[in-house]
């Protein structure tokens, strides 16, 4: 058995995914589902929360410098 991977546009995504479900030969379709749009407001609300404590001062941050460098 042989596998492709296949990158296409969101705008194209299922019609595609479907014209391949309806293809004979095709013995299984996996998606990379990305993060669901529940995860990624979680994701800014906590962004949004450590950013009230530092203004607070309530959490101490590194400086975009410092971060860099440990890259």
């Amino acid at each position: 058995m042989r596998q492709v991977t296949v990158y296409t546009t969101d705008k194209e995504y299922n019609h595609f995914v479907e014209l391949a479900r309806n293809l004979s030969y095709v013995k299984k379709i996996e998606m990379d589902e990305g993060p669901t749009k529940e995860i990624v407001l979680k994701n800014i609300k906590a962004g949004l929360a450590e950013m009230q404590l530092f203004k607070k001062g309530k959490l101490k941050t590194t400086s975009a410098k410092d971060f860099l460098n440990e890259l």
